[in-house]
């Protein structure tokens, strides 16, 4: 299966999805799963779908809540960061590299 077929699968699930979600969904399948064909029927596409989504929404939360806390931390003088600030700051790329490693389908740096 390649990612047009993918695609189209999607969209005979989902006919009400933008170009943009199926688009989004294809590349988030095809970094979780090895090999496309172990979606070849619904219940394991809609399975792997769900799972993708999942690990998407915790990432984008996670993302959300790291978000506040730089803005925070941009109101902050960086020559006076406390040991407190300066772990946001890791913590704020470890988030990043978990959104990124969802679409690039690459390993996350261990941070």
């Amino acid at each position: 299966m390649n990612c047009h077929e993918l695609a189209q699968r999607i969209e005979r699930l989902e006919p009400e999805a933008r170009p943009q979600d199926v688009a989004r969904v294809c590349l988030l399948l095809a970094n979780l799963k090895l090999e496309l064909t172990e979606l070849q029927d619904d219940d394991s596409l809609r399975a792997a779908w769900k799972e993708a989504s999942m690990k998407l929404q915790a990432a984008t939360d996670q993302h959300a809540a790291m978000t506040q806390e730089l803005e925070e931390l941009a109101s902050s003088d960086p020559e006076k960061f406390t040991r407190d600030q300066v772990w946001v700051l890791i913590r704020a790329i470890k988030v990043q590299s978990q959104v990124l490693q969802l679409y690039v389908g690459r390993p996350m740096l261990d941070v």
